[in-house]
């Protein structure tokens, strides 16, 4: 089992940082799949617990100048690690302006993804800086728990309002309640709704357009303007909105009728599917 990459131009480096810090905010431990293409960031809580789920992807060669891996079999060409997201993006935030990045796993006493940051010095010589993040590595018998997650048929699909405009409506909403009901409908209206025994607080946002549907009948049964309505708890919504720092370059929501909502966000060539399970 092998992995090292490194990644020398500056742009990706920011973007790559950017990624690890809207994971870090999302998630606090996550499991990093990496395979010859594609390194995705997991978070599989069980939804049937309540738990929310995360599957970020990114493809290697959009980022990396340097990219090779060995998984733990030429058939299961992959490798999975669990790791606190936190460490992996502090060690990152110190690769500002840095000259190359490289990652590595590596076995110190124990199995850690070694980040070394060549930097640049008054003097301009370089300077390395090592963090060592300690990983554990996932056995092949779990990592069905770890696939990407099903899409469901939603009931409905709309474009998300600015996400930043969103976050805060709903933080102060958050004050009021730790419920919120998210409606949606076929004419380009979403709700954010919060319902308590003195007072009920709607906000509407119109005009922000339907995906065109997946399949031909999805929606032709539906009414356009029949809502769609998932009950979800209010702070994971703002963890996720939270996570957002610069508006995607495409953001949908789809909801499924009292079963989930699932965000499906695309920033440049980065995609993040997340999904907020109803309240029971």
């Amino acid at each position: 089992m092998k992995f090292r990459a490194k990644i020398v131009d500056a742009a990706c480096l920011n973007h790559f940082t950017r990624v690890s810090a809207m994971i870090a905010k999302l998630a606090k431990t996550c499991t990093l799949r990496i395979s010859p293409e594609k390194l995705n960031f997991v978070l599989s809580d069980r939804v049937a617990s309540g738990g929310v789920s995360m599957w970020c992807e990114l493809e290697q060669e959009n980022f990396f100048s340097e990219f090779q891996m060995e998984g733990i079999s030429a058939e299961n060409n992959a490798i999975y690690l669990d790791l606190t997201a936190e460490n992996l993006s502090r060690a990152l935030k110190t690769a500002q302006n840095a000259r190359a990045l490289k990652i590595k796993l590596t076995n110190k006493h124990f199995p850690c993804l070694t980040v070394s940051i060549e930097l640049l010095s008054v003097s301009s010589s370089s300077r390395v800086v090592t963090h060592d993040i300690p990983v554990k590595v996932i056995p092949r018998k779990l990592w069905k728990d770890l696939q990407e997650p099903t899409i469901p048929d939603s009931d409905v699909s709309i474009y998300l309002p600015v996400l930043k405009t969103m976050k805060s409506i709903v933080e102060k909403m958050k004050n009021i309640s730790n419920h919120l009901i998210m409606e949606a409908n076929l004419s380009g209206e979403l709700n954010l709704k919060i319902e308590t025994e003195l007072v009920c607080v709607t906000t509407h946002f119109k005009d922000l357009g339907n995906p065109p549907p997946a399949s031909e009948d999805a929606s032709q049964e539906r009414p356009p303007e029949q809502m769609a309505e998932v009950h979800i708890d209010i702070r994971k919504l703002l963890q996720f909105l939270a996570g957002q720092q610069v508006n995607p370059t495409r953001a949908v929501c789809n909801l499924v009728s009292n079963k989930i909502v699932h965000f499906d966000l695309l920033h440049e060539d980065v995609s993040l599917q997340y999904f907020i399970p109803a309240l029971s």
